[in-house]
């Protein structure tokens, strides 16, 4: 996914706009439907894709990210299978913005982002949630499987040669991990999740901290 969608952006619009040109002044069904249909698909398609991810990153947006949460829900709800929810934060942000200047902090943001894509299983979702902030949704995994994953992810950035961006850079994040409960809902574990990393940030840079909710109270008098 680029990093930068500005350039695909434009030029997804030049081919829909000269489409639209060829469509008013041909206008024939046999041209219209062998050319000009097929690569308009593609343009879509690529427009699509740029409307589901983050314009920086490429990781998915906030929306595409909750979108994912809420679809894990459900499936959980249906099988009764736990998983994870990770929320991690590039530490010290703000300093490299100072230290370093925007385009390295943009570049860290990015290769964080590229790390984490490449490294994590397809059934995970990457997404950007805020400025600082990436969530990850981890199908069938419990937190300690997620705490080995969120580690190579650190051992994956630590060999990162961030020198190659501005000297005497280094890149930590921070973690916060929570597993599904009973009645959640996208925004409420992500609330969840960010008291966690909250808590983590808390403690000093490079660290994780976790909530495991409770077990919902058994009721043997409540019905299926």
């Amino acid at each position: 996914m680029p990093t930068d969608f500005k350039q695909p952006l434009l030029n997804a619009r030049q081919q829909i706009d000269q489409l639209i040109k060829q469509i008013k002044t041909e206008g024939h069904q046999d041209n219209l439907q062998d050319n000009l249909l097929p690569t308009l698909e593609t343009v879509l398609t690529q427009l699509d894709s740029m409307a589901r991810h983050d314009h920086l990153t490429g990781a998915l947006n906030r929306r595409s990210l909750m979108a994912m949460l809420d679809g894990e829900l459900a499936r959980s709800f249906r099988t009764g299978h736990t998983f994870t929810l990770a929320a991690i934060t590039v530490d010290g942000l703000e300093q490299i913005l100072e230290q370093h200047g925007q385009a390295a902090a943009r570049q860290v943001l990015q290769q964080v982002a590229k790390e984490a894509l490449t490294m994590l299983r397809t059934l995970d979702s990457f997404g950007r949630v805020a400025a600082n902030e990436f969530a990850i949704v981890m199908p069938t995994t419990w937190l300690e499987a997620s705490r080995k994953a969120i580690a190579r992810l650190k051992l994956r950035i630590a060999e990162v040669d961030w020198n190659a961006i501005s000297p005497g850079l280094t890149v930590t994040f921070s973690t916060g991990l929570t597993t599904n409960a009973h009645k959640d809902n996208a925004e409420s574990m992500l609330k969840r999740v960010n008291i966690a990393l909250q808590d983590a940030r808390s403690q000093g840079a490079d660290k994780i901290a976790e909530i495991e909710p409770p077990l919902p109270d058994y009721d043997p008098t409540a019905e299926d």
